[in-house]
């Protein structure tokens, strides 16, 4: 060994098993070593040539490498506002929370009963929403403005009364990147945007949404009561587009008329990260709670009659309702919405309003001096942005002086310009913005000043305990790490989740995340104060281009989900193009994940469901069939490879030569892209395009349910049409330019996390990347072993082979045992482990993925547990305990239960509590099984007000 080399590299670290481990495994497996069953297991014909190599680097110099390109990032002082503000991140919350594995490694809480301190958090969430909007429902975060306007626009659309309304009318000073975002999604669903001036409105007859943006897009606050009303009277309903932080002093929009309100709660304590990620909010009325977008958090009670939070409504989640989903916005941003949570809980309201208050100050002294050096003033009433109209000549010189002064500011038009103030401006930071704008001219004897707003907020708001009693560090720390201890997540044991490839978060990935060069900068800065970034992205780029063996990439999309929506408006636009618009057919097997006939709806396109076989794979006579049928109209083939069963389909080139023949383009959903990465890829497998969830395999952290990115990667043919963005170019309203316009709000999505993906690769270099990927296969075929004599594996390859994930059938309990899968998935609580997958692909199943990070030691104590599980439904099965009354139909056993007076079970509190002496420390759920069909039925899902409070205690 070189004495320049490190003395253990990274790939050691990542992998779970090591070669000891691997050489105790083989014989379980039957292979001799990963390589030889990668030989075995993935078929030859799809295997690629080698990952152009590139070696890999050890922490301290990708560290050292992100560092350097952070230096060239020129981070200064940003007023340019446009829904992206500086904030201050409270210490304790970025310490506690977002540098926390107990809330950065966390799934999605789906397992309510060991997910309540998220579950809490985004409940406070939603009731921040609600009280600031004072609408009564809010969802649990959307993945940024632009998307969550979109969101409201298409859900008044599919809830119009008259279908003759075609029209969402939008205002003309709305910010430019929620203009392009909405032209993109408006335009397959046939919907028309129509400007509107507010002093001249347009027809309203075939409207059925108005968007209200206040204050608007140049800061200008007026009442827009007059308007809403004007809007509502012609049966328009309205969406507010409004600022969390002007809201604690402007009438709320539930008071003056709108249906649903929409923003950003990135001035929440969220760093810029040069454009996220940062979450959304959305809310409404209880008229289209089913109708909601995303997810919302209730509460409920569990088995004891205990409050207990979970997700509710979860019939409308897209993996049920596939092309009738609501919306395909699979990740939210619940990290961030949480640190929101805690941002609102450690100010409160008085410090949220006196914060307010003290921007809206300095906005009044902006403008004070603007008007006194000669400059108009654009806007009568604002919140914290001041609009400035003076000559095109004078507004150049602004502009290179604030260049030169190291702050940034808005350039509305030729003549005009806009300064946002945040809670990060201070009165020495004016003092600059006042010798930007100058001090030569003498004002306009006619000049108007500024006027404060003299219109308050109506109602308080945040009046809740939670709002008022963690005021000093010391108990916002025990309050977060409370919630924290509720929660299941890597830190305590493995997620074995099938599809979902929950493997570690590198540490060493994460710490740049909080540099000021990357954390710090705003997305709509200019380009050449971006040169690091820009550097990071062409490199992660060209790297995902080898990886997957395609030709060009979108970094933009914010979510897997949101990736498969960008890539099939893509290949929309490129069959418009070359005059094939007519193209509207999309295939789908039945085993796809939920979002993809999600997406493909919200796209345009008439859905064709393919039947796979009994393997699992796609059934190759009914894809001729419907590749028949469909041949003059068919777009694409949405499929995901290894399929959802876990398998590697040896017949996926002929389905792709198929569709191609037709005429049509295959989509590849990169969910799986864990089994890929080195052996295979979408190139080599024949896709057109594919979308990458950087939050799965390239260790992006889940943040229990978002942050994530979905970059999408395409060939060569479709490269012009990948999304752009106004800040990027012209506004795709008026552009004759092929692309097909943004789809998030930031023109590189949630910029700051594509750094993780990048030190990960970078870390492992190619022969690690591909190293990772056989671990990956030789885990799961490993687990799959040691469990097949106790459960049925459902799919397995050729061999009896599988890929990184596989499929284990609970059904035959249900009539044996009267055992269902929730019944174990909620017994494995009690042994200390989140449940694998449950019901998907296949109703009645487990679908186990363990990824190449867990180590052998969890693999095995994962498999004692179900094994132990399957002697307990034995016991069941031979009539030792009732099906009524055993340890799989009580799970979990929270602590309050175990540590009762009373006990009434046949089987013990030991057995029920510490049910295998392997476990080297106890989980305890904090509550016992929620009952999911009450919550529904009682939906609540924000905080009680202050008076019931007052009643309970």
């Amino acid at each position: 060994m070189s004495p320049f080399t490190a003395t253990t590299p990274f790939i050691d670290r990542h992998v779970g098993p090591s070669p000891d481990d691997i050489k105790e495994m083989a014989p379980v497996i039957g292979c001799d070593t990963p390589d030889q069953l990668v030989q075995r297991a993935v078929p030859h014909a799809i295997r690629r040539a080698p990952i152009p190599p590139f070696p890999p680097l050890s922490e301290p110099e990708i560290h050292r490498t992100l560092a350097e390109w952070a230096q060239q990032n020129r981070v200064t002082t940003s007023y340019l506002g446009m829904g992206f503000y500086p904030c201050h991140t409270p210490a304790v919350i970025q310490r506690h929370c977002f540098e926390t594995p107990s809330w950065y490694t966390a799934y999605t809480p789906y397992q309510a009963e060991i997910s309540q301190g998220r579950l809490e958090t985004l409940f406070h969430f939603q009731t921040i929403v609600t009280e600031l909007t004072q609408l009564p429902v809010a969802n649990a975060s959307l993945l940024d403005d632009a998307t969550a306007t979109a969101e409201a626009m298409t859900l008044l659309y599919r809830t119009r009364s008259n279908t003759s309304q075609h029209v969402f009318l939008i205002p003309t000073r709305l910010f430019p990147h929620v203009r392009a975002v909405l032209a993109v999604r408006a335009a397959p669903l046939g919907i028309e945007l129509q400007h509107y001036d507010p002093q001249a409105l347009p027809s309203l007859d075939h409207a059925f949404g108005a968007l209200i943006q206040t204050p608007d897009g140049w800061g200008e606050w007026s009442d827009p009561s007059p308007l809403a009303a004007a809007f509502i009277h012609a049966g328009v309903r309205v969406v507010a587009y409004v600022d969390p932080l002007a809201l604690t002093l402007l009438p709320a929009p539930g008071e003056w008329g709108a249906s649903i309100a929409v923003g950003s709660a990135q001035r929440l304590g969220i760093p810029l990260g040069y454009g996220g990620p940062s979450a959304a909010f959305f809310a409404t009325t209880q008229e289209w709670v089913r109708q909601l977008p995303g997810r919302i958090i209730g509460c409920s009670k569990d088995r004891l009659g205990q409050p207990a939070y979970r997700m509710a409504l979860q019939t409308r989640e897209q993996h049920i309702r596939r092309e009738k989903a609501t919306s395909n916005i699979c990740t939210a941003q619940a990290l961030l919405a949480m640190m929101a949570t805690f941002y609102c809980v450690y100010h409160g309201p008085d410090g949220l309003t006196r914060m307010a208050r003290r921007i809206h100050e300095m906005a009044l002294a902006v403008a004070t001096h603007g008007v006194s050096v000669g400059l108009t003033l654009k806007t009568a009433q604002f919140f914290d942005t001041v609009a400035f109209e003076t000559s095109p000549q004078r507004v150049n010189e602004i502009m290179a002086r604030a260049e030169k002064e190291g702050i940034l500011i808005r350039r509305i038009q030729d003549d005009t310009i806009g300064l946002s103030m945040d809670e990060t401006t201070t009165p020495d930071a004016l003092s600059v913005v006042y010798r930007v704008l100058g001090d030569s001219i003498a004002p306009s004897p006619n000049a108007t000043g500024p006027t404060p707003i003299t219109a308050g907020r109506h109602t308080p708001f945040l009046m809740q305990p939670v709002f008022h009693i963690y005021r000093t560090e010391t108990e916002l720390m025990r309050y977060m790490h409370r919630l924290a201890s509720a929660d299941l997540a890597l830190n305590t044991a493995m997620i074995p989740l099938g599809s979902c490839t929950m493997k570690l978060n590198p540490a060493a990935t994460l710490i740049p995340l909080a540099w000021p060069g990357v954390a710090q900068l705003h997305p709509f800065a200019p380009l050449s104060h971006s040169k690091g970034y820009q550097a990071i992205f062409d490199d992660l780029s060209t790297h995902l281009m080898r990886i997957t063996e395609l030709d060009g990439v979108s970094l933009q999309p914010n979510a897997g989900s949101q990736g498969e929506y960008a890539g099939l408006m893509v290949i929309r636009a490129y069959q418009h193009a070359i005059g094939q618009g007519h193209r509207r057919v999309a295939l789908i097997p039945a085993s796809a994940h939920g979002t993809n006939p999600a997406s493909a709806a919200m796209a345009g396109m008439d859905i064709v469901v393919v039947a796979c076989d009994a393997s699992g794979d796609i059934d190759p006579d009914d894809l001729k069939k419907k590749v028949a049928i469909h041949r003059d109209t068919l777009s694409v083939l949405m499929v995901t490879y290894p399929s959802t069963h876990g398998v590697f389909d040896p017949s996926i080139q002929d389905c792709c030569r198929l569709i191609h023949e037709a005429g049509g383009q295959v989509y590849m959903d990169g969910a799986n892209m864990n089994a890929q990465v080195g052996l295979t890829s979408p190139g080599t497998l024949g896709a057109d395009v594919c979308h990458i969830n950087l939050h799965k395999t390239f260790a992006i952290p889940h943040g229990g349910g978002g942050p994530g990115m979905g970059p999408i990667m395409v060939r060569a043919h479709l490269v012009p049409y990948l999304p752009g963005h106004p800040h990027l170019d012209a506004d795709p309203l008026r552009s004759p330019t092929p692309h097909m316009g943004p789809v998030s709000a930031a023109p590189w999505g949630s910029a700051s996390i594509l750094l993780v993906s990048y030190a990960y690769i970078r870390l492992l270099g190619s022969d690690g990347l591909t190293q990772a990927t056989r671990m990956a296969l030789w885990n799961a075929n490993y687990m799959k072993a040691r469990l097949s004599d106790a459960y049925e594996v459902l799919y397995t390859g050729e061999g009896g082979w599988v890929a990184h994930e596989f499929i284990l059938n609970m059904a035959p309990f249900k009539k044996t045992a009267g055992i269902d899968v929730d019944d174990i998935a909620k017994r494995l609580m009690d042994y200390g482990f989140h449940a694998p997958t449950v019901s998907f692909p296949v109703p009645g199943t487990l679908m186990i993925e363990p990824t190449e990070s867990e180590s052998k030691a969890e693999l095995d104590r994962f498999c004692d547990a179900l094994l132990s599980i399957r002697d307990e439904i034995r016991r069941i099965e031979t009539g030792e305990w009732s099906q009524t009354d055993n340890p799989l139909k009580n799970a979990p056993h929270p602590l309050i239960e175990c540590t009762a007076d009373t006990w009434h079970h046949p089987y013990s509190r030991q057995l029920a509590a510490l049910p295998t002496p392997r476990s080297p420390q106890k989980y305890w759920p904090t509550v016992a099984r929620v009952d999911g069909a009450f919550g529904d039925r009682n939906l609540v899902c924000a905080c009680a007000p202050v008076s019931e409070w007052a009643t309970r205690t």
